[in-house]
């Protein structure tokens, strides 16, 4: 019995943590941090971004804040390089 309460409390922490993650804005978007990977490139270096991260950036762009916010994530969101990505992009860049 004990083992079994172990291993569902596992699975409740695991779920917590995957979607911790994921939140929900107030036009009902998913923010998923992930989905800006092809932007990565363009935002740890000085290469122009493409346009699947420009589409991506715009999709996520009511998240930003929050991913300034988090202290994991604004190393990448909160540099010359991001707003640098977002202008090319025409994607303003968020006032906190």
């Amino acid at each position: 019995m004990m083992r079994v309460s172990f291993v569902a409390l596992c699975v409740l922490a695991l779920a917590v943590v995957i979607f911790s993650s994921e939140t929900r804005t107030a036009e009902a978007k998913t923010c998923n941090p992930m989905k800006l990977l092809p932007c990565m490139s363009a935002l740890t270096s000085s290469s122009p971004p493409s346009t699947s991260c420009c589409s991506r950036l715009k999709e996520q762009q009511p998240c930003l804040c929050g991913y300034i916010k988090n202290p994991a994530l604004k190393q990448y969101v909160d540099n010359p390089n991001a707003k640098r990505v977002a202008s090319t992009c025409g994607v303003p860049y968020p006032k906190c």
